[in-house]
């Protein structure tokens, strides 16, 4: 059994405030045969400056240290591409490091920046991730991305991710979703939201209006995960830049507190050790206590169908940032739904359902901006970027991605930017007639989860209006 001694759950400090002053990013799609990708990495910093009134050149004049992410060389065909895009936004000669931590490299590389900045390293720090998966086709592409696998422990079980999750889908909706035909409605409703609200995202690659029976009815690539159940394979940046308090407040009027944390899990999915449960703010010991009895086979923690990165990455985070109740403190989430499954297993790592309980955030409508059982608005709305199934998954820059959604939704200039018929025209794209806002009123915290692989490692990033900050939420 895993025991933690007292000081490996020591909650993280930092010397000092970490702010997010701006974020930006390109357009994402499965393929840029007229871009290279260092235009890509060019527009999503001129975003960054753009959003807070700035030339990139004034921008760039702040960044003291730079982190790159992407998550294999093997897509751009270029060994330390970190350098050569360091090179491209004019960033020469700046320490910079590249980072590479599977499908949490976004996130990471974030992680990273923050670390720098709280420390006293940098008094601002660069963080942009990038993916080139256009040059491979897509069943080499897919071939590449389950070499981050463990060969001789994971590669077996299912030889490319949609196999991997395939497997833990199958256990899930066995022992949590007791084999019922609904529980696997469940799932395609969440491909159908998240796909649907792309719909309305200019940056967006897999927007569309589809049904939970165009879901059921999609091609098997490992049962029972069908093609719309599954992410994007995407071609894309994003950036975001942190700094110290008086830095960025120099720098934008309302910068945003940051935090990010991390955890780890075994590459051997099927030889995980068991553990007691690591219980977030809002759990108790009572919580789990007849967990085996309501889903038989659920007994052992962290078994296959969690994810115990994820679970650490909050354990850190919610305390760092004084968050008690996920439900009640945050006022959306973007979580990485890099498969529907994985999307419901998410949901209990970070504490928004217990254990076994995730379908509920569904069929409660609570994970909607607009509950369509009510009307009303979502009390937690999940994904509305249109995640990782509709909008992108440009590996190193995802969990960039989702922390600049969380900005603009916090700064409430989600429509500003969304809704912009210029950026739409820009991208080559008309906006909809039926285009919706999706911002979520009144937003002053969000939480982001960056994952990799079968939960091999996980950051969660929690992006807080400063006015907002909870109780204990010191830095």
């Amino acid at each position: 059994m895993i025991k933690f001694s007292k000081q490996q759950l020591k909650i993280p400090k930092m010397m000092r405030p970490v702010y997010l002053v701006t974020g930006g990013m390109s357009e994402f799609r499965r393929a840029f045969p007229e871009k290279r990708t260092e235009e890509l990495c060019v527009e999503a910093l001129t975003m960054a400056a753009e959003m807070i009134n700035m030339t990139p050149a004034e921008l760039k004049s702040y960044i003291h240290t730079c982190y790159y992410g992407h998550f294999a060389d093997h897509f751009g065909d270029q060994l330390l591409g970190e350098s050569v895009i360091h090179d491209r936004l004019g960033l020469d000669p700046l320490g910079n490091i590249g980072v590479k931590t599977g499908g949490a490299t976004g996130g990471s590389t974030l992680w990273e920046a923050v670390k720098a900045v709280a420390s006293g390293y940098s008094d601002c720090a660069l963080a942009l991730g990038w993916e080139r998966m256009d040059e491979v086709p897509t069943d080499e592409g897919n071939h590449l991305i389950s070499c981050a696998a463990d060969k001789d422990w994971e590669t077996p079980l299912g030889h490319i991710y949609t196999g991997y999750y395939a497997v833990m889908a199958q256990k899930y909706w066995q022992v949590y979703g007791k084999s019922e035909d609904s529980f696997r409605k469940t799932m395609a409703e969440i491909a159908v939201k998240n796909r649907g609200y792309a719909y309305h995202n200019p940056f967006a690659q897999g927007g569309m209006k589809i049904t939970v029976e165009d879901v059921l009815k999609s091609p098997v690539v490992a049962y029972p995960l069908r093609a719309l159940d599954a992410c994007l394979m995407s071609v894309g940046s994003a950036c975001c830049i942190v700094a110290d308090e008086k830095t960025a407040f120099k720098m934008c009027k309302n910068p945003l507190l940051v935090y990010v944390a991390a955890g780890t899990h075994t590459l051997r999915p099927a030889d995980r050790r068991d553990m007691e449960i690591p219980l977030l703010p809002n759990e108790t010991k009572n919580t789990y206590k007849d967990l085996d009895k309501r889903f038989p086979g659920g007994e052992l923690y962290p078994g296959f169908t969690g994810f115990l990165a994820a679970r650490m990455a909050c354990y850190y985070a919610y305390r760092m940032a004084g968050i008690y109740d996920p439900c009640e403190d945050f006022d959306l989430v973007e979580l990485h739904d890099a498969f529907t499954i994985s999307d419901i297993q998410s949901y209990e790592d970070v504490g928004i359902r217990p254990y076994g309980e995730g379908r509920t955030y569904v069929e409660s409508g609570d994970c909607y901006v607009t509950n369509p059982k009510t009307g009303k608005p979502g009390k937690l709305p999940a994904n509305p970027s249109g995640g990782l199934i509709g909008c992108m998954h440009a590996v190193g820059a995802t969990g960039l991605m989702q922390v600049c959604e969380l900005m603009l939704q916090i700064w409430g200039r989600h429509a500003e930017v969304h809704g912009d018929a210029k950026r739409w025209k820009s991208f080559g794209k008309t906006k909809p007639k039926d285009w919706k806002d999706l911002q979520v009123k009144g937003a002053k915290r969000g939480l982001a989860i960056s994952h990799a692989g079968v939960g091999s490692h996980v950051t969660a990033t929690i992006v807080v209006d400063p006015k907002h900050q909870l109780k204990g939420g010191k830095a």
